[in-house]
């Protein structure tokens, strides 16, 4: 019997129709198979990687740029929804500072700028700048590796990232830009939209034939928290993680990783669709797409909400695995209940 065979046995002789558990079944699965073991012993942290977007003063948010710290201060403060879910859920969890716009750290102090530039006037970062964003998300997946975490989420936070974002995708996957750029949070702000696409489309003609692949293309129109999220995805698949992707950044980020490293779609996990026009997209990129996720909540968030609830009901099917009878053994106490026995 190969693993893969035995961690499929051992998901159907649970005591209940076989499948009848769906997603959660699918990605437990996916779990015993990064682990290559099918103890069911999950521990699981959530990372979030916070920063500061330039291309904001050129009108790409109607949210003001200090918000960025001061919501990372309400997460590192246990006053965030993401702080609240993790907490409730006993899900340890950490902010990395990798850019905000403040000369104070929150959180844990990977600062590389204040901020990215303003990538419609010049490059959001330089080489040595996107390096090092990859290279921290890299550390605090090895950090938790060796700390004994086996499951990781990922979140983020910045003011105006939905918009590198979707710069990001739009510049790796060119052919479908019109589909891509979102509202963010500013729902129904027809002007905004159609502004960002402008500052898109821009940054397009302007950096196009600069970008030769995902590295380049975070340099020029991405932000410090996609880079280091992207960083972290390729430890994952490194070091044999699963991770939870959350909405429509960290899908991005997902995107820019299998496209430097094809088998961390095997680690990835989703968790919920976001309402941004262009998580479908990425997902489709990279042949994943909507019937994989198992909360439909309309969230437009971030901070890896999504995900620590999907980790909260991946925590709930752990512990069944681990303590539920057989499928076997419940047949065989029918067969003899049928013949007369006790």
């Amino acid at each position: 019997m190969t693993f893969k065979e035995e961690v499929e046995e051992k998901l159907r002789n649970l005591a209940k129709p076989p499948g009848s558990l769906g997603l959660l079944e699918q990605q437990a699965k996916k779990i015993f198979l990064a682990w290559q073991k099918t103890e069911p012993d999950l521990r699981p942290k959530h990372i979030i990687f916070a920063a500061d977007n330039g291309v904001v003063w050129s009108g790409a948010a109607v949210q003001l740029p200090e918000i960025t710290y001061l919501q990372t201060r309400n997460m590192v403060d246990g006053l965030a929804a993401i702080s609240c879910f993790c907490d409730y859920n006993r899900i340890p969890y950490e902010v990395v500072d990798v850019g905000i716009d403040s000369p104070d750290a929150v959180g844990l102090n990977y600062k590389i700028r204040q901020g990215t530039r303003n990538f419609s006037v010049e490059p959001a970062m330089t080489e040595a700048e996107v390096k090092r964003a990859v290279e921290v998300g890299r550390e605090r997946v090895s950090f938790a590796a060796h700390m004994g975490y086996n499951l990781l989420s990922f979140g983020e936070m910045g003011i105006g990232n939905t918009t590198t974002s979707a710069a990001v995708l739009t510049a790796l996957a060119p052919d479908y830009a019109s589909l891509i750029a979102g509202y963010g949070s500013a729902k129904g702000n027809y002007r905004l939209l159609r502004h960002k696409e402008e500052l898109i489309s821009e940054a397009m003609e302007q950096y196009g034939s600069l970008m030769f692949g995902p590295i380049d293309v975070l340099r020029y129109v991405g932000g410090f928290d996609l880079a280091a999220i992207t960083g972290a995805m390729l430890a994952c698949a490194e070091r044999r993680i699963p991770f939870y992707v959350d909405g429509f950044i960290t899908a991005v980020a997902l995107v820019c990783a299998v496209k430097i490293r094809d088998d961390v779609r095997d680690y990835a996990l989703l968790s919920h669709l976001s309402r941004e026009a262009g998580m479908t997209l990425a997902l489709r990129i990279i042949d994943m797409d909507e019937s994989e996720i198992p909360l439909h909540c309309g969230f437009s968030l971030g901070e890896g909400t999504g995900a620590v609830l999907a980790v909260s009901l991946m925590q709930s099917l752990m512990y069944a695995i681990g303590h539920m009878g057989t499928l076997d053994e419940v047949n065989k106490n029918a067969k003899r209940r049928r013949k007369g026995g006790v």
